[in-house]
């Protein structure tokens, strides 16, 4: 009889959460620490049926895999500090930050953990029937349990090879592009408003197949994310720096996103009211 695994989550934002309510029914557990962490992550990790435990010592000695989700400017020292605890499971770091931080981070919990396994997590949350990917790369002798915990889930789990490093690549290579293009849709509408043609942008935008600037209540959805899609940027523009290419246009994109600042999570925020902030002096 196969016995099922210990699964930790850090922290349950609405990926995390999601993604760890996706391994339940092929976990003994799932642990998660709720100390110091906001009410809606509470509430977020109840919904999720996530167990709560007192705190990080708890999780780190009772886990057998430990699921890494959280900004990706926390990742490196989260990292330090679940090491510092020996921790000696399978250790996945799915957080949008560049191969050499992923490869610092390897460097450190390999030290005492039984394996580090690379993952990116590319998609929508896996909530009200959508579904994600989230790309292994790493040790094949620990991927198979990863695998495991997401078979029959909306988690599909490719695997990029043994390489750590080409998990966190795919992903910042996918982003760039992706929240990049988002953000200089926005930008692009918004000078089209401050002239008085935006109608005619939108008239335009439409008449090519899969333009971003049609999809203008995406600007709003933008604006509320900046908080996360800034630092992932700058981990991406590290990334294009550590290669060669110029790095330039995605600080761009950070510092526009910077803008946003205090529009973090705001639901309710309109496209006009996201663009208003966006074009206020700096």
């Amino acid at each position: 009889m196969t016995i099922k695994p210990i699964v930790g989550i850090l922290h349950p934002g609405s990926m995390g959460a999601a993604v760890a309510a996706c391994a339940r029914p092929n976990a003994a557990r799932v642990l998660w620490c709720p100390a110091g962490r906001s009410v809606a992550t509470v509430a977020r990790a109840e919904q999720a049926g996530l167990e709560p435990v007192d705190n990080l010592d708890t999780l780190v000695k009772q886990a057998h895999v430990i699921l890494s989700l959280c900004p990706p400017a926390a990742a490196e020292q989260l990292a330090h500090t679940v090491a510092e605890r020996r921790y000696a499971g399978i250790y996945v770091e799915a957080n949008a930050i560049n191969p050499e931080r992923m490869t610092r981070i390897a460097e450190v919990l390999s030290r005492s953990a039984r394996a580090v396994v690379d993952g990116a997590v590319i998609g929508s949350p896996p909530i009200n029937g959508k579904k994600t990917q989230m790309y292994l790369s790493g040790s094949f002798d620990a991927i198979p349990l990863v695998e495991g915990l997401f078979a029959g889930s909306a988690v599909a789990t490719p695997v990029l090879g043994e390489e750590v490093g080409r998990a966190s690549a795919l992903k910042l290579a996918y982003s760039s592009y992706q929240k990049a293009s988002r953000v200089l849709a926005a930008v692009a509408f918004g000078a089209a408003r401050a002239h008085g043609v935006d109608d005619a942008l939108l008239d335009v935008a439409g008449k090519r197949q899969g333009s971003y600037l049609v999809e203008t209540g995406y600007i709003a959805k933008t604006a509320a994310r900046a908080w996360r899609w800034g630092p992932e940027m700058d981990e991406a523009a590290d990334m294009l720096s550590a290669v060669g290419l110029p790095d330039e246009m995605l600080r761009a994109v950070s510092q526009t996103l910077a803008r946003w600042q205090d529009s973090k999570d705001l639901a309710e925020l309109t496209p006009d009211e996201a663009l208003d902030r966006l074009s206020r002096p700096q």
